[in-house]
């Protein structure tokens, strides 16, 4: 049954401001209490994290993406190596995105999958669940969301256009980098405390926000640390020693594909929101209508956002739903709330659409 539900005067002006692209301070959004409660109510038996979808998932994502590095660095031929390339770009980049869920999902929800997810994901792209874990969270805090104390957000449609292309080409280097930090950072921070202190702070998250500053982990966490951080030193020497063994051309062949990766994700994350906010704290809705959900018939977001990240936006109203859950709650808010709704305002075309939306925002700015 479909419910006629109107977005409320706040909402108006919001949205109506800034498709206008007009200047100046903009109306604050009230909660939309109807569409948070048909959230909760509407879903209360989808919350279940299911090892048939995550462990197949995520093997054979695997699996694909190291089977596609070999087949490019063993192969003559370049035509076939740039297609062993860019299907290894694309199954790592989905293995790679279960480090959200891992962020998400209950400790004792999948017994081993976090442990699985690092052996065989996390600690070879030299990317460990606890450069996310601890550090997500905090994105989807209420009123921290958005403000100058959130990790991954960053004003960039109020920036200068400039800072679009710098954006995404800054990950092409992230392999390099990552490389540089287990292997050089990691050890002398080992020896030297202030060194340890700086890498820690700044060098430990999966963050975009440059002011951010990651607090010490502690507990458990800290013994994950500890444990990652000692395979990530070990793999990342490996690497640099498979040079002598094997020549430069393997390594460069996967860096390059792991530069790929890195780059998609960050072209996914330039669309994940709308990135409006000035460093106010938000209301949920707010934050909901600051993101962006990609949702069918379109087939590419399935690719360019995978694990359930064309559906970011619901993400926000329900961070703790695991990612196959996700369709399903979508169509029914869809289906309950209607086309009028607030919900659907959060729902775009696709990537090219949200970029040109981005880069027209930033284009009004710098001029």
């Amino acid at each position: 049954m479909s419910v006629e539900h109107s977005l409320d005067p706040a909402t108006v002006a919001h949205v109506s401001a800034r498709d206008a692209g007009v200047d100046g301070p903009r109306a604050p959004i009230a909660d939309d209490k109807a569409m948070l409660r048909a959230a909760r109510d509407l879903t209360k038996d989808l919350y279940d994290a299911r090892g048939r979808f995550y462990w197949p998932d995520m093997l054979l994502s695997a699996g694909i993406g190291y089977a596609s590095i070999a087949g490019a660095i063993l192969t003559d031929s370049a035509g076939l190596a740039l297609v062993f390339g860019l299907i290894g770009a694309l199954a790592l980049y989905r293995a790679l995105m279960f480090n959200h869920e891992v962020a998400h999902i209950h400790k004792d929800a999948l017994p081993g999958f976090r442990f699985a997810w690092n052996a065989l994901v996390g600690v070879p792209l030299l990317t460990p669940s606890f450069m996310y874990e601890g550090v997500h969270v905090i994105h989807h805090k209420r009123t921290q969301y958005g403000t100058i104390e959130d990790p991954e957000y960053l004003p960039l449609a109020l920036m200068k256009p400039w800072t679009l292309p710098t954006f995404v080409l800054v990950a092409m280097l992230a392999p390099i980098a990552l490389i540089f930090r287990f292997a050089v950072l990691v050890p002398l921070g080992a020896i030297l405390p202030p060194v340890r202190r700086v890498v820690w702070q700044r060098f430990s998250s999966l963050s975009i926000n440059p002011e951010f500053r990651r607090r010490p982990g502690e507990g458990e966490m800290s013994r994950r640390i500890f444990w990652q951080e000692l395979g990530g030193f070990v793999w990342s020497w490996t690497l640099i020693g498979s040079v002598f063994v094997l020549g430069w051309r393997p390594l460069l062949i996967a860096l390059a594909i792991l530069s790929l990766t890195a780059t998609l994700n960050q072209l996914r994350t330039l669309v994940a929101h709308l990135w409006e906010n000035e460093g106010e704290p938000m209301t949920v809705t707010a934050q909901f209508l600051d993101s962006v959900n990609v949702p069918p018939p379109g087939v590419l977001a399935e690719i360019w956002a995978p694990v359930g990240l064309r559906y970011h936006a619901l993400h926000h109203l329900m961070p703790s739903m695991p990612y196959h859950s996700l369709p399903e709650a979508h169509r029914r808010l869809h289906r309950e709330l209607g086309d009028g709704s607030t919900y659907k305002q959060a729902n775009h075309p696709g990537m090219v659409f949200l970029v040109g939306k981005i880069a027209r925002s930033t284009m009004a700015r710098g001029r």
